[in-house]
């Protein structure tokens, strides 16, 4: 009998990491970032951000996850067991993180019906920001509820405790041998449809004018590693707890490669459909497409939209089918997500994979509620900014030198070496991960608290402070509870 928590394939494995790395941040993330650092010039530093941080650490994150074949936390007490509060850290904010991913995914829900009939109207970003957010700055927006959207998420948890809660390869390794290939094919669609648009040879021309002065600017190196990092989730736990599912015969460096490629190949093939667009609308409106491209929120709910307006009968087809995209990307990445504090209270505690995850969407769903008040947009554009460039970030370079140093990576070379059939591992792997990537994070650290500190608000900041008490205080009520499990401080180790 297979156990609950272990990957029927290797296929199954692949998907599912397909499908965490493949997702919001590829499609309204990266078309931006590509725009304004440089064009053609991005490649550079994105290709060497490839090879020297995304390569290298998921070989790593795998290798360690799969040695351990448990979750995040139990495998730091194995390293260290004075070092439990720290491995409840990274899937604390984890789920943090995956609390306002609903909210996003709820307002995509929202579109996927108003798209039939074009509910947004003539004014997308007026519909936006009053008649579905009610938008306000102003934490006193908390006070004003939204019932609809409200529904939308919870919508989204329902969806996510129906896959979750059953075992492994039945729910999350089904939904993404079926999910993930409706997605890539549904935006090969819409890709290949914007590139017939009039107008889209202009976008193109615009995103990949190469200014290669900007490799001289620090911003668009650590844009580059920023998005990367962002793109694959490097370090936030999924990769890890997914590969501690695998079998014994699973390839874990070529498996990393199929992700990391296929997510590469992803976010630059939706950039040529955005930017096609774009094409389009300037062509049509006579506006520079330097005036109408933007990122975020705003351009899935606002800019499309307005696209779609434009384009006639086909639309009605084409609005669904993105939005539709859209949803499924989120879903697959929020359940990833969700996974990695799951598996650690099931882990601790002893629990059934139902019940964990029972309570999980119970609370996570109580705790999203709050992104449906007229400032939730607000809330989580400061959330998403505290998980991304504050702690991630730092948890992920005290992770590397762990798993670096005080685990040994070098133990994991034979091993990996042995069942791959692509690429193998030598000194130049562990030079990466113990000297160049902690460097490199630190750095990026750095450059985004000095950022932080210089733009926000003092509203902001309190909101920074909440988040900051709400993530310490969970961190340490999950560490001072008492196991259930016996095997809590006993974990196996695969590698010998």
């Amino acid at each position: 009998m297979r156990n609950e928590n272990e990957w029927g394939s290797n296929l199954a494995f692949v998907l599912a990491m397909i499908g965490s790395a493949v997702g919001l941040g590829n499609i309204w993330r990266y078309p931006y970032v590509l725009y304004s650092n440089g064009g053609g010039a991005f490649y550079i530093p994105y290709i060497i951000a490839i090879l020297v941080l995304a390569i290298p650490f998921t070989i790593l994150e795998y290798g360690v996850g799969y040695n351990y074949k448990s979750s995040f936390t139990k495998a730091i007490i194995k390293i260290n067991p004075k070092l439990e509060y720290y491995g409840w850290i990274l899937p604390v904010v984890v789920f943090i993180m995956t609390i306002y991913y609903s909210a996003i995914i709820g307002w995509d829900g929202i579109y996927f019906f108003l798209s039939f009939l074009k509910g947004w109207g003539s004014n997308p970003n007026a519909f936006l920001t009053h008649n579905v957010l009610h938008y306000t700055d102003s934490l006193g927006g908390i006070f004003h509820f939204i019932p609809f959207v409200a529904i939308s998420m919870l919508v989204v948890w329902f969806i996510i405790w129906l896959v979750s809660h059953k075992n492994l390869d039945e729910g999350l390794g089904k939904i993404s041998k079926i999910f993930v290939p409706i997605l890539f094919i549904t935006m090969i669609i819409i890709v290949v449809y914007s590139l017939t648009l009039p107008g889209a040879n202009i976008g193109l021309n615009e995103l990949f004018k190469p200014d290669l002065s900007l490799l001289w600017d620090f911003n668009i190196w650590s844009a580059a590693f920023g998005q990367i990092f962002f793109s694959l989730s490097l370090g936030m736990g999924a990769g890890f707890t997914y590969a501690s599912y695998t079998k014994k015969d699973t390839d874990l460096i070529t498996s990393g490669l199929y992700v990391i490629i296929a997510n590469s190949l992803f976010e630059n093939f939706v950039a040529l459909g955005v930017f096609s667009i774009l094409g389009h609308m300037s062509l049509q409106s006579g506006t520079p497409v330097s005036n109408i491209v933007s990122e975020g929120v705003t351009l899935i709910f606002v800019i499309y939209p307005q696209v779609f307006n434009t384009l006639g009968v086909i639309s009605l087809i084409l609005a669904p089918l993105f939005f539709f995209t859209v949803y499924v990307a989120g879903i697959t990445s929020m359940l990833s997500s969700f996974e990695v504090l799951s598996i650690s209270i099931q882990n601790k505690f002893n629990m059934t994979r139902k019940k964990a995850t029972s309570i999980l969407v119970i609370v996570g769903g109580l705790s999203s509620m709050i992104y449906a008040t007229s400032c939730g947009e607000y809330i989580l554009t400061i959330t998403d900014t505290f998980v991304n460039n504050f702690v991630v970030i730092l948890s992920v370079t005290i992770e590397c030198i762990l798993f670096a140093w005080v685990f040994k990576a070098e133990r994991l070379i034979n091993f990996l070496n042995s069942k791959s059939q692509s690429l193998k591992l030598g000194k130049w792997w562990l030079i990466v991960i113990k000297y160049v990537i902690p460097i490199l994070l630190c750095v990026i650290w750095i450059g985004g608290i000095n950022k932080l500190l210089n733009t926000a608000t003092n509203e902001y900041l309190v909101v920074f402070i909440i988040l900051l008490s709400i993530l310490l205080i969970c961190s340490f009520i999950l560490t001072v509870l008492k196991p259930k499990s016996q095997n809590w401080f006993k974990t196996e180790e695969r590698i010998k």
